[in-house]
């Protein structure tokens, strides 16, 4: 904190200085007014009579959606087990490519940080930095609509997620213990296998885990860009306007989330 001296030569505590103050100032007068423009430049890009009539619009299609059409359930469960199996076999996939790419990211664990590294790193922003439904858009167009395309693109966007949370957990062990290891006389291989691996299998589990329940979610949109699944079924009633059929897919997709939430807490309250 500053200090400054008043007339009778005491020193008085200040808790910023005047340029401080000044800067600060400024600071909170500019995010205002960023606030501001933003605000008017989203009010001119909105057309409010639809903003003002949007409650009654919502009552209206609650209106027409329930009560949920419970017959339409028969249909759903085949696509409710392809959705849990994309997202089930995309993680598998995830796992195989996720795990090689987090021991060449680990600046500990790379055998090469001037070249394996960076390219390491650079799978694990790529994947992260495109979401599920563009994966599955582009991969839709190559390899054509179906559960194929959901797999890969599931397996894609979890590469990242998996990727960057190991090659931390991996560069956070204990050295004490790989050093005791390499002690031993062991080789890089044994190394790995006795000093590294053993500390890192509890996260790896719990990501595993964790990746695996996000991407329950994940795979139950694909259907909407043809990557199979239920997001087909969701699709289809949404363009028929079947409400009804829409409101049964969303319970269930409640549901299925819900249960997929509750496996993973007790896996990783087990593992941990």
């Amino acid at each position: 904190m500053p200090v400054i001296a008043n007339g009778d030569g005491a020193k008085l505590w200040m808790r910023r200085t005047t340029a401080a103050d000044m800067a600060s100032w400024f600071g909170w007068l500019g995010g205002v007014a960023l606030t501001v423009l933003c605000f008017q430049f989203i009010s001119d890009q909105t057309i409010w009579a639809f903003v003002w009539d949007a409650p009654t619009q919502a009552a209206d299609l609650l209106d027409r959606a329930f009560p949920p059409r419970w017959a339409y359930a028969n249909q759903l469960w085949r696509a409710m087990w392809d959705t849990i199996n994309i997202a089930t076999l995309g993680t598998v996939l995830a796992l195989a490519i996720g795990v090689p790419v987090a021991f060449l990211a680990a600046h500990n664990t790379t055998p090469s940080v001037v070249l394996a590294r960076p390219v390491a790193l650079f799978i694990v922003v790529s994947s992260r930095s495109v979401n599920s439904l563009i994966w599955a858009l582009i991969l839709v167009i190559i390899f054509g609509p179906g559960m194929f395309a959901g797999i890969l693109a599931i397996g894609l966007r979890s590469i990242g997620f998996i990727g960057k949370l190991l090659y931390e957990a991996i560069e956070e062990i204990d050295e004490s213990q790989v050093e005791a290891v390499k002690a031993t006389g062991a080789g890089r291989a044994q190394v790995l296998a006795w000093g590294i691996v053993p500390q890192v299998m509890p996260a790896f589990a719990g990501i595993s885990v964790f990746r695996w329940d996000i991407n329950i979610r994940e795979a139950t949109v694909l259907g909407l860009v043809g990557a199979g699944g239920i997001g087909m079924q969701l699709q289809a009633s949404i363009n028929t306007l079947a409400w009804p059929q829409v409101t049964m897919i969303l319970l269930l997709i409640l549901g299925t989330v819900v249960v997929s939430e509750w496996l993973s807490a007790r896996v990783r309250h087990a593992i941990i």
